[in-house]
């Protein structure tokens, strides 16, 4: 069951239908600029300080009538956060997850987005995270992207 402390109010798993190149990252975009457009602050984690600067220059291009401000963990304090650790100190209400492990401080975000890619170890790692998540009193909701993606 949540602790009183817990602010999580939805928690949400997307099943790309593709492991191309970057497609992760395109969603993570997409979902950001969506996210953005309703006034929520976004921390955007990576798997790595180079994906989180591969992302940065994304985000800049990936659609041509965008405009995200965004920076990467300990630069600006922007509406939109990348970085491959969580601080502590990061006060945005949606985490979308890139990396393939329970997000440190996950239980501080109103909202988290999970993007998984449909690899079977990265899956496998996703219902990890799924059941660790009902374990703990939450409902998280499945969407399986197929085509979409």
């Amino acid at each position: 069951m949540r602790t009183e402390q817990a602010r999580v109010e939805r928690i949400d798993f997307y099943i790309l239908a593709s492991a191309k190149p970057q497609a992760a990252e395109l969603f993570a975009c997409r979902l950001a600029e969506k996210a953005y457009a309703q006034d929520h602050r976004i921390f955007i984690r990576t798997r790595s300080r180079a994906q989180a600067e591969s992302l940065d220059e994304l985000l800049w291009t990936f659609r041509q009538s965008s405009f995200l401000p965004h920076g990467l963990v300990g630069g600006e304090d922007e509406p939109i956060l990348l970085g491959d650790t969580v601080p502590a100190e990061v006060t945005h209400d949606l985490l979308i997850n890139l990396s393939d492990e329970l997000p440190p401080h996950w239980e501080r975000f109103r909202r988290l987005a999970e993007v998984v890619e449909p690899e079977p170890a990265l899956l496998a790692q996703a219902r990890e995270r799924f059941r660790f998540y009902r374990r703990h009193g939450y409902q998280p909701i499945s969407h399986n992207l197929g085509s979409r993606s």
